[in-house]
Protein backbone atom coordinates (compact mmCIF):
# COMPACT_ATOMS: atom_id res chain seq x y z
CA UNK A 1 0.00 0.00 0.00
CA UNK A 2 1.17 3.74 -1.05
CA UNK A 3 2.04 6.18 1.25
CA UNK A 4 -0.85 8.41 0.01
CA UNK A 5 -3.15 5.37 0.06
CA UNK A 6 -2.26 4.48 4.08
CA UNK A 7 -3.12 8.20 4.59
CA UNK A 8 -6.06 8.18 2.85
CA UNK A 9 -7.13 4.48 4.49
CA UNK A 10 -6.62 6.38 7.79
CA UNK A 11 -8.88 9.57 7.25
CA UNK A 12 -11.83 7.41 6.30
CA UNK A 13 -11.66 4.47 8.85
CA UNK A 14 -10.08 6.41 11.55
CA UNK A 15 -12.95 8.17 12.27
CA UNK A 16 -15.66 5.50 12.18
CA UNK A 17 -13.23 3.10 14.47
CA UNK A 18 -13.51 6.38 17.13
CA UNK A 19 -16.92 5.18 17.25
CA UNK A 20 -16.34 1.58 18.30
CA UNK A 21 -16.51 0.04 14.12
CA UNK A 22 -14.34 -2.67 14.68
CA UNK A 23 -14.30 -3.76 10.98
CA UNK A 24 -12.97 0.03 10.30
CA UNK A 25 -10.03 -0.97 12.81
CA UNK A 26 -9.32 -4.41 11.56
CA UNK A 27 -8.59 -2.61 8.44
CA UNK A 28 -6.32 -0.22 10.11
CA UNK A 29 -4.58 -2.78 11.98
CA UNK A 30 -3.65 -4.67 8.61
CA UNK A 31 -2.19 -1.84 6.84
CA UNK A 32 0.17 -1.07 9.90
CA UNK A 33 0.78 -4.24 11.04
CA UNK A 34 4.16 -4.56 9.11
CA UNK A 35 5.55 -1.36 10.83
CA UNK A 36 3.94 -2.18 14.30
CA UNK A 37 5.69 -5.69 14.55
CA UNK A 38 8.99 -4.07 12.99
CA UNK A 39 9.43 -1.29 15.53
CA UNK A 40 8.94 -4.17 18.07
CA UNK A 41 11.02 -6.52 17.05
CA UNK A 42 14.01 -4.19 16.41
CA UNK A 43 13.93 -3.67 19.63
CA UNK A 44 13.32 -6.70 21.38
CA UNK A 45 14.98 -9.15 18.50
CA UNK A 46 12.22 -11.66 19.09
CA UNK A 47 9.69 -12.54 16.70
CA UNK A 48 7.07 -13.76 18.50
CA UNK A 49 7.39 -11.43 21.87
CA UNK A 50 7.16 -8.76 18.94
CA UNK A 51 3.92 -9.85 17.75
CA UNK A 52 2.76 -10.19 21.66
CA UNK A 53 3.68 -6.43 21.64
CA UNK A 54 2.35 -5.09 18.94
CA UNK A 55 -1.23 -6.74 19.40
CA UNK A 56 -0.93 -5.09 22.70
CA UNK A 57 -0.39 -1.80 21.08
CA UNK A 58 -3.31 -2.22 18.86
CA UNK A 59 -5.83 -3.30 21.22
CA UNK A 60 -4.24 -0.25 23.76
CA UNK A 61 -4.76 2.53 21.36
CA UNK A 62 -8.58 0.87 20.23
CA UNK A 63 -9.05 1.49 23.59
CA UNK A 64 -7.99 5.34 23.78
CA UNK A 65 -8.75 6.05 20.50
CA UNK A 66 -11.50 8.54 21.48
CA UNK A 67 -8.73 11.00 22.74
CA UNK A 68 -6.89 11.25 18.95
CA UNK A 69 -8.95 14.10 17.18
CA UNK A 70 -6.06 14.12 14.19
CA UNK A 71 -6.01 11.36 11.67
CA UNK A 72 -2.24 12.27 11.10
CA UNK A 73 -1.19 11.73 14.46
CA UNK A 74 -2.33 8.16 14.66
CA UNK A 75 0.92 7.20 13.52
CA UNK A 76 3.28 8.88 15.79
CA UNK A 77 0.95 8.27 18.16
CA UNK A 78 0.54 4.11 17.25
CA UNK A 79 4.32 4.21 16.99
CA UNK A 80 5.25 5.86 20.74
CA UNK A 81 3.06 3.19 22.33
CA UNK A 82 4.70 0.26 20.44
CA UNK A 83 8.30 1.73 21.37
CA UNK A 84 6.81 2.33 25.41
CA UNK A 85 5.47 -1.72 25.47
CA UNK A 86 8.91 -3.27 24.10
CA UNK A 87 10.98 -0.98 26.48
CA UNK A 88 8.48 -2.67 29.20
CA UNK A 89 9.02 -5.99 27.93
CA UNK A 90 12.75 -5.52 28.04
CA UNK A 91 12.49 -4.17 31.57
CA UNK A 92 10.77 -6.91 32.48
CA UNK A 93 13.03 -9.31 30.99
CA UNK A 94 16.31 -8.25 32.14
CA UNK A 95 14.59 -9.03 35.92
CA UNK A 96 14.09 -12.49 34.93
CA UNK A 97 17.74 -14.65 35.27
CA UNK A 98 17.23 -16.76 31.95
CA UNK A 99 20.33 -18.17 30.66
CA UNK A 100 20.65 -21.29 33.12
CA UNK A 101 16.75 -22.04 32.38
CA UNK A 102 17.07 -21.51 28.89
CA UNK A 103 20.29 -24.29 28.77
CA UNK A 104 18.27 -26.34 30.64
CA UNK A 105 15.68 -26.68 28.53
CA UNK A 106 17.56 -27.02 25.63
CA UNK A 107 19.52 -29.97 27.31
CA UNK A 108 15.64 -31.49 27.86
CA UNK A 109 14.39 -30.88 24.97
CA UNK A 110 17.34 -33.07 22.97
CA UNK A 111 17.02 -35.92 24.93
CA UNK A 112 13.16 -35.71 24.52
CA UNK A 113 13.00 -38.29 21.09
CA UNK A 114 8.99 -36.75 20.36
CA UNK A 115 8.52 -35.17 17.58
CA UNK A 116 6.48 -31.79 19.67
CA UNK A 117 10.19 -31.31 21.49
CA UNK A 118 12.33 -31.49 18.61
CA UNK A 119 10.16 -28.34 16.59
CA UNK A 120 10.70 -26.54 19.79
CA UNK A 121 14.14 -26.92 19.86
CA UNK A 122 14.65 -25.82 15.69
CA UNK A 123 11.69 -23.14 17.23
CA UNK A 124 14.22 -22.17 20.16
CA UNK A 125 16.85 -22.41 17.41
CA UNK A 126 15.31 -20.11 14.91
CA UNK A 127 14.65 -17.93 17.62
CA UNK A 128 18.48 -17.25 18.04
CA UNK A 129 19.59 -16.90 14.89
CA UNK A 130 17.25 -14.08 14.28
CA UNK A 131 18.34 -12.62 17.58
CA UNK A 132 22.37 -12.54 15.95
CA UNK A 133 20.99 -10.93 12.56
CA UNK A 134 19.20 -8.39 14.10
CA UNK A 135 22.11 -7.68 16.26
CA UNK A 136 24.51 -7.55 13.74
CA UNK A 137 23.07 -4.42 12.34
CA UNK A 138 23.79 -0.48 13.76
CA UNK A 139 20.80 0.13 16.46
CA UNK A 140 19.46 3.07 13.74
CA UNK A 141 18.85 1.00 10.40
CA UNK A 142 16.94 -1.97 12.08
CA UNK A 143 13.33 -0.30 11.84
CA UNK A 144 14.42 0.57 8.40
CA UNK A 145 15.80 -2.78 7.06
CA UNK A 146 13.00 -4.75 8.42
CA UNK A 147 10.48 -2.70 7.08
CA UNK A 148 12.56 -1.98 3.73
CA UNK A 149 12.17 -6.04 2.95
CA UNK A 150 8.73 -6.13 4.21
CA UNK A 151 7.23 -2.82 1.97
CA UNK A 152 8.56 -4.35 -1.10
CA UNK A 153 11.65 -2.54 -0.87
CA UNK A 154 10.23 1.32 -0.91
CA UNK A 155 11.81 3.85 1.06
CA UNK A 156 9.12 6.00 0.66
CA UNK A 157 6.81 3.58 2.01
CA UNK A 158 9.36 2.94 4.83
CA UNK A 159 9.62 7.19 5.31
CA UNK A 160 5.52 7.62 5.53
CA UNK A 161 5.37 4.58 7.52
CA UNK A 162 7.82 5.30 10.59
CA UNK A 163 8.14 9.34 10.20
CA UNK A 164 11.37 9.97 8.59
CA UNK A 165 11.98 11.63 5.30
CA UNK A 166 12.96 9.73 1.95
CA UNK A 167 16.65 10.83 2.35
CA UNK A 168 16.52 9.66 6.16
CA UNK A 169 15.88 6.24 5.10
CA UNK A 170 18.43 6.51 2.14
CA UNK A 171 21.25 7.13 4.37
CA UNK A 172 19.91 4.63 6.93
CA UNK A 173 19.66 2.00 4.44
CA UNK A 174 23.52 3.14 2.42
CA UNK A 175 24.93 2.29 6.42
CA UNK A 176 23.76 -0.46 6.58
CA UNK A 177 24.80 -1.67 3.43
CA UNK A 178 28.22 -0.88 4.60
CA UNK A 179 28.45 -2.67 8.08
CA UNK A 180 27.57 -5.32 7.14
CA UNK A 181 28.37 -8.27 4.69
CA UNK A 182 26.02 -8.75 1.83
CA UNK A 183 25.95 -12.62 2.64
CA UNK A 184 24.44 -11.43 6.00
CA UNK A 185 22.34 -9.03 4.37
CA UNK A 186 21.04 -10.97 1.79
CA UNK A 187 19.82 -13.36 5.34
CA UNK A 188 18.62 -10.65 6.97
CA UNK A 189 16.31 -9.64 3.84
CA UNK A 190 14.88 -13.28 3.47
CA UNK A 191 14.55 -13.38 7.30
CA UNK A 192 12.51 -9.50 7.50
CA UNK A 193 9.94 -11.25 4.65
CA UNK A 194 9.52 -14.27 5.89
CA UNK A 195 8.88 -13.21 9.50
CA UNK A 196 6.00 -10.69 8.63
CA UNK A 197 2.89 -10.97 10.06
CA UNK A 198 0.16 -12.85 8.50
CA UNK A 199 -3.58 -12.02 7.92
CA UNK A 200 -3.40 -14.21 10.83
CA UNK A 201 -2.28 -11.36 12.95
CA UNK A 202 -5.32 -9.38 12.11
CA UNK A 203 -7.64 -11.71 12.30
CA UNK A 204 -6.15 -12.53 15.91
CA UNK A 205 -6.63 -8.83 17.01
CA UNK A 206 -10.05 -8.63 15.56
CA UNK A 207 -11.47 -11.62 17.07
CA UNK A 208 -9.64 -9.41 20.32
CA UNK A 209 -11.48 -6.23 19.79
CA UNK A 210 -14.84 -8.13 21.31
CA UNK A 211 -13.05 -8.96 24.69
CA UNK A 212 -12.92 -5.30 25.08
CA UNK A 213 -15.39 -2.65 25.59
CA UNK A 214 -15.53 -0.32 22.41
CA UNK A 215 -14.18 2.72 23.21
CA UNK A 216 -17.60 4.56 22.23
CA UNK A 217 -19.85 2.30 24.10
CA UNK A 218 -17.12 1.94 26.62
CA UNK A 219 -17.42 5.30 27.54
CA UNK A 220 -21.13 5.23 26.64
CA UNK A 221 -22.18 3.08 29.72
CA UNK A 222 -19.25 4.69 32.18
CA UNK A 223 -21.69 8.09 31.08
CA UNK A 224 -24.69 5.79 31.65
CA UNK A 225 -23.36 4.70 35.13
CA UNK A 226 -23.54 8.49 35.90
CA UNK A 227 -26.55 9.07 34.89
CA UNK A 228 -28.53 6.10 36.59
CA UNK A 229 -26.58 7.51 39.68
CA UNK A 230 -27.42 11.06 39.07
CA UNK A 231 -31.23 10.68 38.68
CA UNK A 232 -31.74 8.97 41.64
CA UNK A 233 -32.72 11.85 43.34
CA UNK A 234 -35.51 12.29 40.37
CA UNK A 235 -36.53 8.77 40.31
CA UNK A 236 -35.78 7.63 43.63
CA UNK A 237 -32.41 5.78 43.81
CA UNK A 238 -31.51 4.37 40.81
CA UNK A 239 -34.77 5.39 38.70
CA UNK A 240 -35.68 1.84 37.37
CA UNK A 241 -34.02 -1.59 36.33
CA UNK A 242 -32.89 -0.07 33.23
CA UNK A 243 -30.93 2.95 34.50
CA UNK A 244 -29.94 0.38 37.27
CA UNK A 245 -28.05 -1.26 34.22
CA UNK A 246 -26.72 1.07 32.74
CA UNK A 247 -24.82 2.11 35.93
CA UNK A 248 -23.98 -1.60 36.04
CA UNK A 249 -22.70 -1.03 32.62
CA UNK A 250 -20.41 1.49 33.68
CA UNK A 251 -18.73 0.20 35.98
CA UNK A 252 -17.69 -2.85 34.48
CA UNK A 253 -16.11 -0.50 31.92
CA UNK A 254 -14.20 1.17 34.48
CA UNK A 255 -13.09 -1.66 36.54
CA UNK A 256 -12.40 -3.45 32.97
CA UNK A 257 -9.50 -0.53 32.70
CA UNK A 258 -8.05 -0.86 36.28
CA UNK A 259 -7.73 -5.17 36.07
CA UNK A 260 -6.15 -4.64 32.80
CA UNK A 261 -2.97 -3.49 33.88
CA UNK A 262 -2.57 -6.84 36.60
CA UNK A 263 -3.78 -9.37 34.35
CA UNK A 264 -1.31 -8.00 31.89
CA UNK A 265 1.53 -7.60 34.57
CA UNK A 266 1.02 -11.10 35.55
CA UNK A 267 0.33 -13.04 32.09
CA UNK A 268 -2.92 -13.88 33.40
CA UNK A 269 -4.75 -13.64 30.26
CA UNK A 270 -7.57 -16.62 31.33
CA UNK A 271 -7.49 -14.64 34.70
CA UNK A 272 -8.61 -11.36 33.24
CA UNK A 273 -11.35 -12.30 31.00
CA UNK A 274 -12.52 -14.96 34.16
CA UNK A 275 -12.22 -11.65 35.94
CA UNK A 276 -14.10 -9.36 33.15
CA UNK A 277 -17.26 -11.64 33.15
CA UNK A 278 -17.71 -11.62 36.82
CA UNK A 279 -17.25 -8.38 37.21
CA UNK A 280 -20.34 -7.59 34.13
CA UNK A 281 -22.68 -9.91 35.44
CA UNK A 282 -22.05 -9.25 38.83
CA UNK A 283 -22.30 -4.96 37.86
CA UNK A 284 -25.44 -5.83 35.56
CA UNK A 285 -27.34 -7.65 38.39
CA UNK A 286 -26.04 -5.09 40.49
CA UNK A 287 -27.59 -2.30 38.63
CA UNK A 288 -30.78 -3.99 38.55
CA UNK A 289 -31.41 -4.93 42.02
CA UNK A 290 -30.34 -1.46 42.78
CA UNK A 291 -33.06 0.12 40.85
CA UNK A 292 -35.68 -2.28 41.25
CA UNK A 293 -35.21 -1.41 45.08
CA UNK A 294 -34.97 2.28 45.05
CA UNK A 295 -38.41 1.91 42.53
CA UNK A 296 -40.01 -0.26 44.95
CA UNK A 297 -39.05 2.08 48.08
CA UNK A 298 -40.63 5.22 46.41
CA UNK A 299 -43.45 3.47 45.39
CA UNK A 300 -43.44 2.31 49.25
CA UNK A 301 -43.19 5.89 50.03
CA UNK A 302 -46.63 7.02 48.21
CA UNK A 303 -48.68 4.40 48.64
CA UNK A 304 -48.34 5.19 52.43
CA UNK A 305 -50.87 7.89 51.44
CA UNK A 306 -53.22 5.87 49.36
CA UNK A 307 -56.48 4.87 50.33
CA UNK A 308 -57.87 2.67 47.78
CA UNK A 309 -57.51 0.35 45.13
CA UNK A 310 -57.71 3.40 42.51
CA UNK A 311 -55.29 5.55 44.18
CA UNK A 312 -52.83 2.39 44.40
CA UNK A 313 -53.11 1.88 40.79
CA UNK A 314 -52.75 5.65 40.06
CA UNK A 315 -49.31 5.34 42.07
CA UNK A 316 -48.51 2.34 40.14
CA UNK A 317 -49.08 3.51 37.07
CA UNK A 318 -47.20 7.20 38.22
CA UNK A 319 -43.92 5.24 39.21
CA UNK A 320 -44.15 3.32 36.10
CA UNK A 321 -44.05 6.39 33.84
CA UNK A 322 -41.10 7.91 35.37
CA UNK A 323 -39.45 5.11 35.74
CA UNK A 324 -39.52 4.77 31.90
CA UNK A 325 -38.53 8.29 31.48
CA UNK A 326 -35.43 7.84 33.42
CA UNK A 327 -34.79 4.75 31.40
CA UNK A 328 -35.31 6.68 28.08
CA UNK A 329 -32.95 9.19 28.88
CA UNK A 330 -30.25 7.20 29.60
CA UNK A 331 -30.73 4.94 26.56
CA UNK A 332 -31.07 8.30 24.84
CA UNK A 333 -27.76 9.72 26.19
CA UNK A 334 -25.72 6.48 25.12
CA UNK A 335 -26.92 6.65 21.81
CA UNK A 336 -26.23 10.06 21.41
CA UNK A 337 -22.32 9.13 22.83
CA UNK A 338 -22.19 6.43 20.41
CA UNK A 339 -22.74 8.09 17.51
CA UNK A 340 -21.55 11.42 18.03
CA UNK A 341 -17.98 12.79 18.15
CA UNK A 342 -17.24 15.76 20.26
CA UNK A 343 -19.55 17.43 23.32
CA UNK A 344 -22.11 19.57 22.07
CA UNK A 345 -24.75 16.28 20.85
CA UNK A 346 -24.83 14.74 24.20
CA UNK A 347 -24.93 18.36 25.52
CA UNK A 348 -27.58 19.47 23.87
CA UNK A 349 -29.36 16.03 24.56
CA UNK A 350 -28.71 16.15 28.33
CA UNK A 351 -29.65 19.61 28.84
CA UNK A 352 -33.42 19.43 26.73
CA UNK A 353 -33.69 15.92 28.95
CA UNK A 354 -32.83 17.60 32.05
CA UNK A 355 -35.61 20.59 31.59
CA UNK A 356 -37.89 17.50 30.80
CA UNK A 357 -37.40 16.08 34.08
CA UNK A 358 -37.40 18.97 36.11
CA UNK A 359 -41.05 19.73 34.78
CA UNK A 360 -42.06 16.35 35.81
CA UNK A 361 -40.62 16.89 39.09
CA UNK A 362 -42.21 20.42 39.55
CA UNK A 363 -45.33 20.16 37.84
CA UNK A 364 -46.17 16.60 36.64
CA UNK A 365 -45.97 15.00 40.11
CA UNK A 366 -47.02 17.68 42.78
CA UNK A 367 -50.70 17.61 40.57
CA UNK A 368 -50.81 13.76 40.84
CA UNK A 369 -50.01 13.28 43.75
CA UNK A 370 -51.18 16.33 45.57
CA UNK A 371 -54.34 15.31 46.30
CA UNK A 372 -53.46 12.41 48.56
CA UNK A 373 -50.42 14.52 50.13
CA UNK A 374 -53.28 17.56 50.84
CA UNK A 375 -55.63 14.88 52.51
CA UNK A 376 -53.25 13.48 54.74
CA UNK A 377 -52.10 16.47 55.55
CA UNK A 378 -55.75 17.78 56.72
CA UNK A 379 -56.09 14.63 58.58
CA UNK A 380 -53.06 14.35 60.18
CA UNK A 381 -51.50 18.19 60.51
CA UNK A 382 -48.39 17.31 59.26
CA UNK A 383 -47.08 17.66 55.69
CA UNK A 384 -45.60 14.34 53.64
CA UNK A 385 -43.86 17.23 51.54
CA UNK A 386 -41.90 18.39 54.76
CA UNK A 387 -40.66 15.04 56.08
CA UNK A 388 -36.82 14.12 55.37
CA UNK A 389 -37.60 11.21 52.64
CA UNK A 390 -39.69 13.22 50.67
CA UNK A 391 -37.87 16.60 50.46
CA UNK A 392 -34.62 13.98 49.34
CA UNK A 393 -36.04 11.90 47.27
CA UNK A 394 -38.69 14.00 45.61
CA UNK A 395 -38.54 17.96 46.76
CA UNK A 396 -36.49 20.71 45.46
CA UNK A 397 -33.56 19.50 47.35
CA UNK A 398 -33.79 16.30 45.30
CA UNK A 399 -33.72 18.25 42.31
CA UNK A 400 -31.13 20.78 42.55
CA UNK A 401 -28.71 17.95 43.77
CA UNK A 402 -29.26 15.57 40.85
CA UNK A 403 -28.59 18.21 38.75
CA UNK A 404 -25.99 18.85 40.04
CA UNK A 405 -24.68 15.58 40.12
CA UNK A 406 -25.66 14.87 36.55
CA UNK A 407 -24.20 17.68 34.57
CA UNK A 408 -21.05 17.70 36.63
CA UNK A 409 -20.44 14.00 36.20
CA UNK A 410 -21.57 13.46 32.31
CA UNK A 411 -18.80 16.24 31.96
CA UNK A 412 -16.32 14.46 33.89
CA UNK A 413 -16.64 12.05 31.16
CA UNK A 414 -16.57 13.84 28.19
CA UNK A 415 -13.89 15.37 29.51
CA UNK A 416 -12.11 12.24 30.08
CA UNK A 417 -12.85 10.79 26.91
CA UNK A 418 -10.72 13.93 25.15
CA UNK A 419 -14.21 15.26 23.99
CA UNK A 420 -13.15 19.00 24.42
CA UNK A 421 -10.23 18.68 22.48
Amino acid sequence: MSAEALDSLIGLDLPLASRGDTAAYSRIVGACQNSVTAIALAMVRDVQASEDIAQEAFLSAWQNIRKLHNPSSFLPWLRQITRNLARDHLRARVRQPRAVEDAELAIELAADPTPGAIETLLEAERARVAAELISALPDESREVLLLYYREGQSSQQVAALLGLSDAAVRKRLSRARGAVREELLERFAAFARASAPSVGFTTLVASSLGLIAPPSIAVAALAGSAAGSSLAGKFGLGASSASGGAAGGGAVALLDRLLAPFAAAGGGEALEHGARWSVQVGGVVGGIVGGAFGTFVMTRLLLCHARDAHERRRVHRLMIAMSASAALVCLGLLLTLAMSAGWLAPAAFLLVSVALMNWQMLHWLPREIGPLLDRSYRESGRDPRAGFGYRWMLGKPAIVWSNLALLASIALVLYKDGRFG
